[in-house]
């Protein structure tokens, strides 16, 4: 059998197997996007691999803190691992939102591997027109 070596892809593997993966204490980070999307702020986190019930989403004050857990998957007794590359273990982000977004009202999907959080823009952030009442005319002051 005819093989192609890569020496990148070794460097590669053997960087991997380096990290050390994320604990409580320093999670990995995973990677996002952030856009606005009409009268709502849009975060997506990519989190392949990992279970509903193994993310958590809190928001203290202004922070949005997510994290979530990568489990390695319950295997046979008669199985040899012969590669393992896809990370386990904690990963966790944290974002500082502004005060004009309505933390109250976030909603929160997870499909496909990518959780979504979408949240939305607070009343008194959006734009308004004020209008101007009539004046009270003008007074003279005799004397």
């Amino acid at each position: 059998m005819l093989m192609r070596t890569d020496p990148f892809r070794e460097l590669d593997r053997l960087a991997q197997q380096l990290m050390v993966p994320g604990t409580w204490s320093k999670p990995s980070a995973m990677p996002m996007d952030a856009y606005r999307e009409g009268d709502e702020y849009v975060v997506a986190f990519d989190l392949p691999g990992v279970t509903a019930d193994a993310i958590d989403i809190d928001v203290e004050r202004n922070m949005l803190t997510v994290k979530a857990e990568r489990r390695p998957v319950a295997k046979a007794d008669d199985v040899q691992m012969e590669l393992s590359e896809r990370p386990l273990g904690i990963f966790s982000r944290q974002i500082v939102l502004a005060d004009t977004l309505d933390t109250e009202r976030i909603q929160a999907d997870y499909d496909a591997g990518v959780l979504t959080l979408r949240i939305p823009i607070a009343e008194r952030a959006k734009p308004r027109k004020i209008s101007i009442g009539p004046g009270s005319g003008r007074t003279e002051i005799s004397g």
